[in-house]
């Protein structure tokens, strides 16, 4: 149970600091283990390895940053703990099967759509409650 406790404690650990250099000496001294044992058991309770959960983090991080264009592609780089932007592409297409720059233009797409014409990116099981006249009404 303690151990349980403390496996949960440094994935919260790699949720705050993700952007950080966090390597596995790091986060085996904070649950206070071996680093093999510690692999071993955050990967039984998470289904990935810490390095895979702190990537997938990291991802999904850039994934929320890329979608704002306020932020150039290396400052998302930079800001999500990628040590240099080659890296960071090669993760993010092997992750999403998009480069950074091809999924920004999606996101900016998909959001003039649901500016000009909402109806298309609701589900249609949520637009199927409204009955056929909701649904002319909403698009």
């Amino acid at each position: 149970m303690e151990l349980n406790k403390r496996i949960v404690n440094t994935k919260l650990f790699i949720d705050k600091h993700f952007a950080l250099p966090v390597d596995l000496d790091t986060l085996s001294a904070e649950a206070c283990v071996s680093k093999f044992h510690f692999i071993r058991t955050f990967k039984k309770s998470y289904n990935r390895t810490p390095h895979q959960y702190l990537t997938q983090k990291r991802i999904d991080k850039a994934k929320e940053l890329l979608c704002k264009p306020k932020y150039s592609i290396n400052t998302v780089c930079q800001r999500v703990g990628f040590e240099s932007q080659q890296t960071f592409a090669q993760k993010f297409k092997q992750h999403t099967g998009h480069t950074p720059t091809q999924y920004r233009r999606m996101c900016i797409v998909l959001q003039n759509v649901v500016k000009t014409a909402p109806a298309r990116v609701i589900p249609f099981c949520f637009l199927s409650k409204l009955g056929p006249e909701g649904i002319l009404d909403e698009i």
